[in-house]
């Protein structure tokens, strides 16, 4: 398959501004909504898995919970770096508003979910997964919608506002869902379709090419490797969350080495590949500018941070804070969402402002000072008490958004903004892929993590704490032999386990009233779980705090700023140098 020849579309004219907002508008609500719907699934999982009549605490069924969260990050991880290059080809706005319809489209089919049990699990995850298609169309080509419609002087500000809102929507998603799952699961799905509606007519009506279009043939081999290898790799994460055999986990599981060995041969595959066809997937020579390399290993550092900051957050507020201040575990999963709000907060103050001032101070001193900070708000949420006082988590959490902030808008705009426009859809693409992937492994990452730190004292003194309120010694010990993932999920998803596995056995109808209030109460739980799960807590803000200090690092060694000073200099330079090496390799 060939691309039409190189083409420039018309710019706008220099005086009209009300194209670059229009694309700012659309774009921004396509990111914003595409991050929503990563995340509103996740406070919204008990409503869905009530709906489709399935218990997520079966043995079975934690696989459909994991892919339920994972099968959306893990085709966004693998995708947006193939559509970014069919962006640059065929046109990022064609590529763009295809990902609308496809998303959209899907949002009406999980709505209307016809199956119970595990067949209505799968066809959530099926169409989530396409889904997660469209919004790779989306996210892939609206980074460099904006570059090119903006010019280098504001592309900052812009890249800014549009980045905030993929992050924003990340965390506006856990109240979101909270709020709509209350009232019917399929709402979560509903909300996407008359804002995807508006917008994708919208987006066919206003928005058009502004950058260069590049020829070329799709390099097949290029993408079956790249996406079969990522695709191995980040299912082996998947499956190793998993309890495999007497083990907590299934990193002992011969499929999980196996893809994941797997994988990395097809990704190295794919970079010899990429050396050697006349038409890449990707531009290899791209890691030759020193503000794209160092620019994205920062991104894929802070990403791993905050993604799995998320989930142990969510799980540190669901499983113990709220249930011993009052709350009921059915309720925790909304409230959670609404005490996160500071960390959305931050997000959306500092990233606008984040981004203007980069468009006038540079890059690197504000993403190098965001990742700091980012990294010293793991530290203080390390010194934290469990039960702690809420202003103080509140202080901190929005902190980290406001480092994540500091960090994400001059960060995307220094590595946009050191490519030649024709590139630009597939730099997008990478970028994304950077931080898809962080996203996908950091779950794996701190899941792990955390799991090991409760596999060694949770089992036993969960069968300990049963046999002193009068549970059978054989009921409390099969319940101690809960895999530790399954008590992590059980608080993400607001379920008391302790009620939930007890009352199918009947040893709540022989203890005494008061032995049953004990355990099915607020308390028992928490009580049970606080010691393990905080040490797992130190591991892991430990490890967010080193990946935070290796962010700066890369951020300071991604050199002064030339763009800013010059923009219109910087890239003539970039796309003639780039221009000769093509007429090079046609030659």
């Amino acid at each position: 398959m060939t691309a039409p020849p190189t083409t420039r579309a018309p710019h706008p004219a220099p005086g009209d501004d009300r194209y670059k907002w229009t694309a700012l508008t659309n774009t921004t609500a396509a990111v914003f909504m595409s991050a929503l719907d990563g995340s509103i699934v996740l406070i919204a999982l008990p409503a869905i898995f009530r709906g489709v009549h399935l218990d997520p605490l079966a043995p079975g069924n934690i696989a459909y919970l994991l892919w339920m969260i994972m099968g959306y990050r893990l085709v966004q991880a693998v995708l947006v770096v193939t559509v970014g290059r069919l962006g640059d080809m065929y046109g990022r706005v064609r590529i763009y508003n295809s990902g609308f319809a496809v998303f959209t489209f899907a949002s009406v089919l999980l709505s209307f979910d016809p199956f119970d049990g595990g067949r209505g699990a799968m066809w959530l995850i099926a169409w989530r997964v396409v889904q997660a298609v469209g919004g790779s169309m989306l996210t892939a080509n609206s980074a460099a919608i904006l570059t090119d419609a903006f010019p280098a002087e504001q592309r900052g500000f812009a890249l800014g506002i549009n980045q905030v809102a993929g992050l924003a929507g990340m965390f506006i998603g856990l109240v979101a869902g909270g709020l709509l799952s209350a009232w019917d699961w399929r709402a979560v799905f509903w909300v996407n379709v008359p804002v995807g509606v508006f917008f994708t007519l919208w987006a066919y009506r206003t928005l058009r090419e502004t950058g260069r279009r590049g020829g070329g043939r799709v390099d097949w081999w290029g993408n079956i490797t790249f996406a079969v290898g990522l695709s191995a790799v980040l299912m082996a994460v998947t499956f190793g969350l998993q309890p495999y055999g007497g083990h907590t986990m299934g990193w002992a599981n011969p499929l999980v080495d196996g893809l994941i060995a797997g994988g990395l041969a097809l990704l190295a595959a794919f970079v010899a590949i990429e050396n050697r066809v006349g038409a890449p997937m990707i531009q290899l020579t791209l890691f030759r500018l020193r503000a794209f390399t160092f620019g994205n290993l920062a991104g894929l550092a802070i990403s791993i941070g905050r993604g799995g900051m998320q989930f142990v957050l969510i799980i540190w507020l669901q499983g113990i804070w709220l249930p011993l201040h009052g709350y009921d575990f059915g309720d925790t999963p909304l409230w959670a969402g609404i005490f996160m709000l500071p960390l959305t907060a931050g997000f959306l103050a500092a990233g606008p402002v984040s981004g203007y001032l980069s468009d006038r101070l540079g890059h690197r001193g504000l993403s190098t000072g965001g990742a700091l900070l980012f990294g010293a708000s793991f530290l203080g949420l390390m010194l934290l008490p469990l039960d702690f006082a809420y202003w103080a988590f509140a202080v901190l959490i929005a902190l980290n958004g406001i480092a994540s902030g500091m960090f994400a808008s001059p960060n995307s705009s220094s590595i946009m903004g050191s490519v030649p426009a024709q590139l630009r859809g597939v730099a997008s693409g990478m970028r994304a892929t950077f931080q898809n992937s962080g996203t996908a492994v950091s779950i794996g990452v701190f899941f792990s993590l955390m799991i090991a730190g409760l596999a060694g004292s949770l089992p036993h003194s969960l069968a300990a704490g049963l046999q002193q309120q009068g549970v059978p010694a054989p009921v409390a010990a099969q319940v101690g032999s809960l895999p530790p993932v399954a008590s992590l999920f059980a608080a993400q998803l607001g379920v008391n386990p302790i009620e939930h596995l007890l009352r199918p056995s009947g040893a709540l109808t022989h203890l005494t009233a008061a032995q049953q209030q004990a355990l099915t109460g607020r308390e028992f739980f928490p009580a049970l779980i606080s010691g393990p799960f905080h040490s797992g807590l130190v591991i892991v803000f430990a490890f967010g705090a080193a990946l935070a200090l290796l962010a700066a690092i890369a951020s300071l060694l991604r050199g002064d700023s030339p763009a800013t000073a010059h923009p219109g200099r910087q890239e003539a330079a970039t796309g003639d140098r780039h221009t000769r090496q093509d007429r090079c390799t046609s030659g």
